[in-house]
């Protein structure tokens, strides 16, 4: 056990390594984590356990959505609302069709025959977006995005894994027991599986904003994190259980309880940030302990996942995105064309890769070496040109960090914002108190080339300055009294 313990701090200590090296050389830090992984499982552990890793994928998954639907926004999301899910829905099965296809005639004209079945279970194991790659990289990069393209991303990757579980379970059942399958039956199932998923990570959500906010154990606030680790897990196994689609629901119970207001929410955002970064770095290690590097460089592993990861990036992907977002103007070619590249493969395929092999179905290491290299490519291609693309097609800004860390706790009703001084606003002087503020407003600190200090109403201000202001107005009082004074760029906190 003390042997275990200790190959698994260094494989962390190696891994947050790599992470710090992959952010300062524009990397994708998942990639990293997971050729550390490929690296002590080549030299020094032997690990070849398809059904922990599913466990530990599929515990990962649940806290990777969850957070993830949490720091998302609704507001954000809504006007993306639709777009956001045709893709996820009718994109991935769109892709699995056309990469399916493309692999049962590419097999045969290479001369490794695939079945249409086999080939269209294994284009259904990689159709979906990753949401652990997409929410890394997107999170990690300080860089805006036009058009609302961040949280659309982020909604599709988070909302998409429904569709590629189901298209890989159906598969796997045509290419098992094409007898027992039902086309009507299979579509039901699919209806039932997102609209139970759906309704109970709502209810479970709102459940788990009434518990938090009214079960008294403020005593000791670290229980408040157990449990929300508790609804977590229980939205994922009920929901499932109840036939409907547990990864669905756990990304709805994160979107609600991120959206309502809930006690101790700096302490809970600020341990998930971490735990999912853990989970992020273990799930990512696994995969790259399960993987056989010989069986990579195999010719039929690397002629098809070669063939499959360009033809996935250059062209099914693109074709899904312009096909599913034809209907909705506000997007333009160069929009579509970035959501198009930003398709990012990562664990959840692989994950999934991993049903086949358990199944034993024939072909099945050949399937899930595929999709790994697949990942592969589209870690080491896409994920490191994420920032470079938006740049080169116009969609990018600069996005300005926030400076103040303040947690405010949901029961304090004041409104925290942090401002930038600007010309406008020293219109009618260059002290505090010429500025023209409201009743129950406060600059309460001022932020000056790195320096944080406590102004007073004869303090001279500079362009440039941030200041942290609170008020007990409201929302729409507070932009309106922004507007009047020229802000345009308003960081609430």
């Amino acid at each position: 056990m003390e042997k275990l313990l200790l190959v698994g701090a260094l494989l962390l200590f190696v891994a947050v390594m790599a992470g710090k090296v992959a952010y300062r050389f524009g990397a994708p830090a998942l990639l990293l984590f997971m050729g550390v992984g490929m690296i002590f499982g080549w030299e020094f552990i032997n690990f070849q356990s398809f059904e922990i890793t599913q466990v530990i994928g599929m515990l990962a998954l649940c806290v990777i959505l969850f957070s993830g639907g949490m720091d998302t926004k609704f507001s954000d999301i809504r006007p993306v609302l639709a777009p956001g899910v045709v893709l996820a829905t009718f994109g991935v099965m769109l892709t699995a069709l056309l990469v399916g296809l493309f692999m049962w005639l590419f097999s045969g004209w290479v001369g490794l025959t695939m079945s249409l079945p086999v080939a269209l279970l294994l284009a259904s194991t990689m159709a979906s977006t990753d949401s652990a790659s997409v929410f890394s990289i997107l999170r990690t990069k300080k860089q805006g995005l036009r058009q609302n393209l961040r949280p659309m991303l982020e909604l599709e990757s988070g909302s998409n894994d429904p569709m590629a579980y189901m298209l890989t379970i159906v598969m796997l059942a045509v290419v098992m027991h094409p007898q027992d399958i039902s086309v009507g039956e299979s579509i039901l199932r699919f209806i039932v599986q997102m609209v139970v998923g759906a309704g109970f990570g709502y209810g479970i959500g709102r459940l788990a904003v009434w518990a938090i906010n009214n079960i008294n154990i403020k005593n000791n606030a670290s229980l408040y994190i157990v449990l929300l680790l508790a609804f977590i897990f229980f939205s994922f196994s009920f929901t499932s259980l109840a036939w409907g689609n547990g990864y669905l629901a756990v990304y709805i119970t994160g979107l609600v309880v991120g959206n309502h207001k809930i006690t101790h929410r700096s302490n809970l955002a600020t341990f998930f940030d971490g735990f999912t970064w853990l989970a992020q770095i273990v799930l990512f290690l696994t995969i790259g302990l399960l993987v056989d590097i010989h069986d990579l460089l195999r010719p039929e592993v690397l002629i098809l996942g070669c063939a499959v990861g360009t033809f996935l990036m250059l062209v099914a992907r693109p074709v899904a995105v312009f096909v599913s977002l034809a209907p909705f103007r506000e997007f333009t070619t160069k929009a579509k064309a970035y959501i198009s590249w930003v398709g990012l493969r990562g664990a959840v395929p692989i994950i999934f890769a991993t049903y086949p092999i358990i199944e034993g179905v024939e072909g099945g290491n050949l399937i899930f070496n595929v999709v790994f290299l697949v990942t592969l490519i589209s870690l080491a291609l896409q994920g490191t040109t994420v920032s470079g693309m938006a740049n080169w097609l116009g969609l990018a800004y600069e996005e300005k960090e926030r400076l103040f860390k303040v947690g405010v706790p949901d029961d304090i009703k004041s409104n925290f914002s942090e401002i930038e001084v600007t010309e406008d606003l020293m219109d009618h002087g260059s002290t505090l108190r010429d500025i023209d503020v409201p009743d129950n407003t406060l600059v309460v600190m001022i932020s000056r080339n790195g320096e944080y200090f406590v102004p007073r109403g004869n303090t001279e201000i500079a362009v440039g300055d941030r200041l942290l202001v609170v008020s007990d107005r409201s929302e729409d009082e507070l932009q309106q009294m922004y507007d009047s004074l020229g802000i345009k760029e308003v960081m609430k906190l």
